[in-house]
């Protein structure tokens, strides 16, 4: 279990996908450019299976910003797009009308 005060150290943020790539030598991984307000992070994302690059562009997410960032496949990836994992593979977590990038999810 993790308590309340460690679950408040999370912090979410909605991101809006501005571009998004094939990960060359993967067939999972796409390489995002979300714009998070006050600036523009590389966000590698487990989803290609799920979802065509073309079709992430303008699409609005959850994103873990204040994770450390980690190394995938010789790239940074800045942070972590939230998603439900399913059977059919993951479904990534948008708000319910449009809000301004940067915006923090409480």
């Amino acid at each position: 279990m993790v308590n309340f005060e460690e679950f408040k150290k999370i912090e979410l943020k909605i991101g809006k996908i501005k571009e998004a790539t094939a990960l060359a030598g993967s067939n999972k991984l796409l390489v995002l450019k979300i714009d998070l307000g006050e600036e523009v992070r590389r966000i590698l994302a487990g989803i290609a299976k799920s979802y065509s690059p073309e079709n992430l562009i303008g699409k609005e997410v959850v994103v873990a910003v204040n994770l450390e960032s980690r190394q995938i496949m010789g790239l940074e990836s800045e942070g972590m797009v939230l998603a439900v994992g399913t059977e059919k593979g993951p479904i990534l977590i948008t708000p319910e009308k449009e809000v301004l990038p940067g915006s923090k999810v409480s």
